[in-house]
């Protein structure tokens, strides 16, 4: 075709293809010079960090103070955080927001755990009450969606965790026109004037005063202001958003000290000095940090619109060879390989122990548009490898069981919601078997007909939370108006199952413990293989709950019950306990054989079962004794582990030197 029989855009684009070599360099010469750009930020702001974070250190050692800095790489929040309120110790944090607000890898876990450590009812709000803290943050004001977040961020998750300010937060600019001082360098020469002061003075032991809102639990008092207004500032503190309680940086301290002897907001710091009067030593933490946003509160990671997984702290706690949940101990599952998910957030019942703090829609029938099995599932997985993945190089993760925990084994299906609810249920658990996954399924024993229907599963739970119709409606608050026959109902379509099915009964004082003769009748209803009972879990405080700890019974408490109970059953014996997690379990007889008890479960056998099953169109059959395995020494009621595997090392945070929570 010669050149004149082609039309421009023809012309136009043969030229381009011919061409095509220079555009392909031009565009990687393109992406090279802003690669290096990137690079070069980031080595930048890494650089001013740890030369920062120098500096402060040897004018600190001036003062008298022992100083230390610490990559946050190579520091264990979990282990040692806590440890420094005791310690006597002033932690300064360094951190520094990227321009694309992305951390690097040594300070993803840092950050992870401290957002989610504030959020956490296991924790509690003061996990780190009484620890001295600063911090100053690092970033680029052109960069406006996300500057110095990570700096705020820190400060307000650590401000949660009840640990004390000591100043108000610094804030270095990059940008030179709009930076405070001229320079990020001059930023922080100011701040670290001020910081050198205040340390100085508490180490004396002096009361001192900040500038900004009152964030500490001392006496926020105002002498310029009469009674009535001082109740009026207090009322709006207690009103005010957690945002606006944290908000405070170097903007405020304009005028510098002076201008805080002249400011309003005067905070009694005295037991700050009393802590600081035998100060021991300082320690800067540096790090590049920036705040990691979950999907969904305390962890959540949606999947579609209406199902999630989220990462369990057992999963974590054996990641790290510090033990593993209950079922762990009473049916042998690897609990760093358990995927815990939901294919229906929604539920039938609004519990009063409901961890979640009904925060999931609640319905009595299927009103979403419905995900297809495999995208859940898919999805799940994918979500949950991604959240294992942020463990590689924690410190305490052990290398063969981070590997071990990427290969998912087991599927927890309660960690919120209704699953059977789900109308594509069935298609889901036998997905999850075409992967060699085990199920363990909960319900909460209000879709009879859906249990009846239900294909085999690895583990059936049904959640037996009260034994009266009274107590049932106070403690459960069912939707449905007819919820009493269906919770027998479903005890009933429990009973007709052959494989494993599980009574959960939650204990919560003063509440449910004294209906002794009304459990041992729906234990008789259902005929359940095993039984496990749970001290009630704490959750904090919440407006959907009346819930208090005076609810929550003692372990001594809940074997006093189980022991009773266990009298009442003429086919059942305690087997096993876990302490740590408040909870026991009865089982069967038929899972005692000669003398020893089989309450374990043969994974591998159970998928070989499930599949001749298939193969047979359900011809061939299987019950719960087919698959059982014999339960370890450790894992037997009695024993001195008291549930606890021994090849793992127990773990007590400070503080927690008894945990009833049952978590």
């Amino acid at each position: 075709v010669s050149q004149n029989a082609l039309s421009p855009s023809e012309s136009y684009l043969m030229s381009v293809w011919h061409n095509r070599l220079y555009l392909y360099s031009a565009a990687a010469l393109v992406f090279g010079i802003w690669f290096s750009v990137k690079v070069a930020l980031k080595k930048v702001n890494f650089s001013f960090v740890q030369g920062f974070a120098e500096e402060l250190s040897e004018e600190v050692k001036t003062l008298g103070v022992p100083a230390k800095v610490i990559d946050i790489r190579d520091y264990d929040p979990d282990d040692q955080l806590a440890d420094e309120c005791t310690n006597k110790s002033v932690c300064v944090f360094l951190v520094a927001t990227y321009t694309d607000g992305q951390p690097t890898e040594n300070a993803e876990w840092f950050c992870k755990w401290l957002e989610e450590a504030s959020t956490d009812f296991r924790y509690g709000k003061t996990y780190l009450k009484g620890l001295p803290y600063a911090v100053f943050g690092l970033g680029n004001s052109v960069y406006v969606g996300h500057y110095n977040t990570v700096g705020t961020n820190v400060d307000k998750w650590l401000w949660m965790l009840s640990a004390v300010r000591i100043m108000t937060r610094g804030e270095g600019d990059c940008d030179v026109v709009k930076s405070r001082h001229g320079s990020i360098q001059a930023d922080f020469l100011a701040w670290k004037v001020k910081f050198l002061i205040r340390l100085q003075a508490l180490v004396k032991g002096e009361k001192k005063s900040y500038s900004g809102n009152c964030k500490t639990k001392g006496s926020c008092k105002n002498p310029k202001k009469d009674g009535q207004e001082e109740e009026e500032e207090t009322t709006a503190l207690q009103n005010s958003s957690e945002d606006e309680l944290v908000e405070s940086s170097s903007d405020e301290e304009e005028s510098g000290l002076q201008d805080e002897e002249k400011s309003g907001s005067v905070v009694d710091m005295e037991d700050l000095g009393n802590i600081m009067s035998s100060a021991k030593r300082a320690k800067v933490f540096t790090a590049l940090l920036t705040c990691f946003v979950l999907s969904f509160p305390a962890g959540y990671k949606l999947i579609g619109s209406h199902s999630g997984v989220k990462l369990c702290r057992w999963t974590k706690s054996m990641l790290r060879g510090r033990g593993g949940c209950y079922k762990h101990t009473f049916y042998g599952i690897e609990s760093h390989r358990c995927m815990e998910t939901t294919p229906s957030l929604a539920c039938a019942n609004k519990c009063v122990f409901c961890w979640r703090h009904h925060t999931n829609p609640v319905g009595t029938e299927w009103r979403w548009k419905m995900d297809p099995a495999e995208k859940i599932l898919h999805e799940a997985m994918e979500k949950h490898q991604g959240m294992i993945r942020q463990f590689r190089g924690v410190p305490g993760v052990q290398p063969e069981r981070y590997e071990e925990g990427l290969a998912v084994k087991h599927c927890a299906l309660s960690l919120v919601g209704e699953p059977i609810m789900y109308p594509e249920i069935n298609a889901f658990i036998c997905l999850l078997h075409s992967h060699r996954i085990s199920s363990f399924l909960v319900t909460n024993a209000q879709f009879p007909q859906e249990i009846r229907n239900l294909v085999p599963v690895t583990q059936l739970y049904v959640s037996v939370d009260a034994s009266t119709r009274d107590s049932l409606k106070k403690i459960d608050r069912p939707l449905f108006k007819d919820f009493w026959p269906r919770f027998l109902d479903s005890l009933r379509a429990l009973g007709e199952k052959r494989q494993r099915t599980v009574y959960r009964l939650t204990l919560v004082k003063a509440w449910n413990v004294e209906e002794m003769l009304s459990y041992s009748e729906l234990i008789a209803l259902g005929q359940p293989d095993f039984i496990e009972v749970k001290g009630v879990t704490y959750c904090g405080e919440s407006a959907a709950s009346t819930l208090t700890m005076a609810n929550v019974p003692w372990h001594q408490e809940v074997v006093a019950f189980v022991q009773q109970l266990a009298d009442m059953l003429p086919q059942y014996e305690i087997a096993c306990e876990h302490e740590h997690s408040n909870c026991l379990l009865i089982a069967h007889t038929k899972f005692k054989v000669d003398g020893e008890w089989w309450t374990w479960i043969d994974y591998e056998r159970f998928q070989d079962l499930v599949q001749v099953q298939g193969e047979s169109g359900g011809q061939r059959g299987f019950s719960a004794l087919d698959y059982m395995a014999k339960t370890p020494s450790w894992a037997l009621f009695g024993a001195n582990e008291q549930g606890f595997d021994p090849t793992d090392t127990r773990f007590q945070r400070r503080n927690k030197t008894k945990d009833i929570s049952g978590c």
